[in-house]
């Protein structure tokens, strides 16, 4: 009998090498340990569960077809390298052929006075951002709080503070640094953001450094560096995350920030590999969905005996926050002369767009505000293609262009769904297929069921290939796209 494939970790990474692993070995035994109860759900759409827009139900991940031995609420404690073996917390020991590393990161917690009951439990009314535990734990506070601070300025603080504002709270942002999503915004982007969210009732308090917690059976506010308070009754911490490594550590495996891997997703060891938040390779950790599913396909396919490879992720980050339309990708800080940027601000409509061009080609941008460009951008920047003559077309489009056309005019193998690498043929086939909704489309392809960025973009796709179809009923519907 073929020896088990282990999976540490039942997180959108684990669950997702799992399907890859199964799709191309359906006999393959496969046993996933998960450290959280229930079945792997989609963590990028917390955000929606908290503000209300979904129920726990959408969560769920599909679960790959066939046998699958999965523990969960169990957490592997230790592994043995040298037997290949890894113990787990409910006693067992688990021999595996190839050991996958999926077990994610952690929360990142700053040194506040006040801010922990003991040890291990964090001080009535407060909590992170992370796993659905958390947002469950974070709701039940909210049913009875009227102001909420949230620390962290990034892009899941933004997306809780917004979710918690749509309950009707008043919610504070408090962000140690000089602007929000400083790793994807510039100044200006920032400020334009700031007065966004403003107009949804989340105010936000930048160069602000949280020191200690008021209240000692429960919350009330926070004391700043400066002495200030903040009130508050509901305290939500969105400080960043952290890899986890101390399983690889303890096994004698290569760390840094992450747990190196190569090209191929494997380790130090040539038996275990590590994929998702936990993994680094080439020096960088993504912390985002595309890269992770992209990483566990490729350990399949090694894992397999393939020989494909991973060259890395071009980073597209889309903020979820209802009203808020943000898309930011690669490097939009310009530091050299070599580069062309282009820019066009509009505070008072709350519009900010930025691309930076070198050599012909985007290597950042920053769409915040209504853009049917959006669509257009990301693909040049995901497959790296020529930016067109007049760069001004990147932010403006041409004279009543739409959303819809942009996605109509989508050649067939670019990337719509970055998450799932689905392609604009692939939409057409599901379309030819019988899929008329984007439900049906994502239920047949996959496509918009990661981060969701890509959900707007499927949206005119498909709405393009049925305008076109009843328009001319003999045109073929594949014709759609260039």
């Amino acid at each position: 009998m073929t020896a088990a494939v282990v999976v540490v970790g039942n997180g959108m990474a684990g669950a997702r090498f799992a399907a890859e692993l199964r799709a191309r070995e359906p006999r393959r035994p496969i046993v996933v340990f998960g450290a959280e109860p229930g079945r792997a759900y989609n963590r990028i759409l917390l955000s929606d569960l908290l503000a209300g827009k979904i129920a726990e139900d959408d969560l769920a991940l599909a679960e790959p077809p066939g046998a699958l031995d999965l523990r969960t609420d169990v957490e592997v404690v230790s592994i043995d390298p040298v037997s290949r073996t890894v113990e787990a917390s409910d006693g067992s020991r688990t021999r595996y052929d190839a050991l996958v590393l999926a077990n994610g990161s952690r929360g990142v917690v700053p040194p506040i006075d006040g801010l922990w009951q003991d040890e291990e439990t964090l001080l009535d009314g407060a909590a992170t951002f992370r796993t659905l535990a958390d947002c469950r734990q974070i709701l039940a506070h909210a049913r009875d709080a009227r102001e909420v601070v949230v620390l962290g300025g990034g892009l899941l603080g933004l997306e809780a503070a917004r979710g918690l504002a749509t309950r009707g709270l008043s919610v504070q942002v408090v962000h140690a640094r000089g602007q929000l999503m400083e790793r994807q915004l510039d100044g200006e982007a920032s400020r334009i953001l700031i007065q966004t969210l403003a107009e949804f009732g989340v105010r936000v308090r930048l160069d602000a450094v949280t020191t200690a917690v008021i209240g000692e059976d429960r919350v009330r506010g926070v004391v700043l560096e400066d002495g200030s308070r903040i009130p508050a009754d509901l305290l939500v911490i969105a400080c960043g995350v952290r890899p986890k490594i101390d399983l690889a550590v303890k096994a004698g495996l290569q760390v840094n920030r992450g747990i190196v891997v190569d090209d191929s997703m494997r380790t130090s060891d040539p038996s275990i590999y590590a994929i998702g938040d936990c993994a680094e390779h080439r020096g960088r950790v993504y912390g985002l969905v595309a890269p992770a599913w992209e990483q566990a396909r490729v350990a399949a396919e090694v894992i397999c005996g393939g020989g494909a490879a991973y060259a890395g992720s071009r980073l597209v980050t889309r903020l979820k926050a209802s009203g808020v339309d943000l898309a930011a990708m690669g490097d939009p800080h310009v530091d050299d002369e070599s580069a062309e940027v282009v820019v066009f601000a509009d505070p008072a409509r709350r519009t900010y767009q930025k691309v930076v061009i070198r050599d012909q080609r985007l290597v950042g941008a920053i769409l915040l505000g209504d853009n049917p460009t959006v669509g257009t951008v990301t693909q040049l920047f995901d497959r790296d293609a020529a930016v067109p003559a007049d760069p001004r077309s990147l932010l403006f489009g041409r004279a009543g262009g739409t959303p819809t056309e942009s996605a109509g005019a989508l050649a067939a193998e670019s990337t719509v769904c970055r998450c799932n690498g689905v392609t604009a043929g692939a939409i057409v086939r599901a379309w030819l297929g019988g899929a008329r909704t984007v439900t049906e489309v994502s239920a047949m392809t996959r496509a918009g069921t990661g981060c969701g960025g890509c959900r707007d973009t499927i949206e005119g796709f498909v709405a393009t290939l049925a305008t076109d179809a009843d328009l001319d009923t003999t045109s073929r519907p594949e014709e759609v796209v260039a």
